[in-house]
């Protein structure tokens, strides 16, 4: 076998393995009570997506943002890690898993209510060993240091709410699920929305 008949192969077993599908695909969520700026009590719901490969292959595990969703609001929030290209523009504002605030929405616990003077992270994964969202364990912790600026905004007549997770010093701790991206015990619970409709 000539050396280009071996090349060429090594690629077409390489194109056969990933064409085949390496990386193994889940889902993950969870939902936790909590209450809003406000103090009224809401569910919080977690969810992202990750694609892992087994440790022999050469490349590493991948996940999408972490989504963060409030019960009755319309504001969702996404945290981001450094390997994910719209980290850069979603804003520079730290290390580690985060979502930036806005100026014109957010501020910060500790403000008078003044605008924030640049981005800082209003929502981050306070772990110190781990840094990229698809590393993250079934079990974490958020830290949440903003507030929203106004917690609805006008639509029409009437108005939605815009409130999310209130702030707090201690981190809120996350008991995240994981499963199988399109398997039978699958499935996202969704946020109620009766006890919107009843406020």
């Amino acid at each position: 076998m000539t050396p280009f008949s071996q090349t060429a192969s090594v690629c077409l077993l390489l194109a056969s393995l990933v064409f085949s599908g390496c990386a193994s695909y889940y889902d993950h969520y969870a939902v936790f009570p909590a209450a809003n700026s406000q103090g009224e009590p809401r569910q919080v719901r977690l969810s992202w997506q990750t694609a892992e490969y087994p440790a022999w292959w050469i490349a590493q595990s991948e996940a999408t943002p972490i989504t963060v969703e409030s019960q009755c609001s319309t504001r969702v929030w996404r945290l981001f890690d450094r390997t994910q290209e719209a980290f850069t523009s979603a804003g520079e504002c730290g290390d580690g898993i985060r979502a930036c605030g806005d100026p014109e929405l957010d501020r910060g616990v500790s403000d008078t209510g003044e605008a924030m003077k640049d981005q800082s992270a209003c929502m981050r994964v306070t772990s110190k060993s781990v840094d990229r969202i698809a590393a993250l364990p079934a079990q974490f912790k958020l830290k949440v240091s903003c507030k929203p600026a106004e917690v609805s905004q006008p639509i029409g007549q009437e108005s939605e709410s815009t409130d999310y997770l209130r702030a707090s010093v201690v981190p809120y701790v996350v008991h995240a699920r994981k499963v199988a991206r399109g398997g039978l015990n699958g499935g996202m619970p969704a946020l109620e929305d009766s006890v919107c409709d009843k406020e």
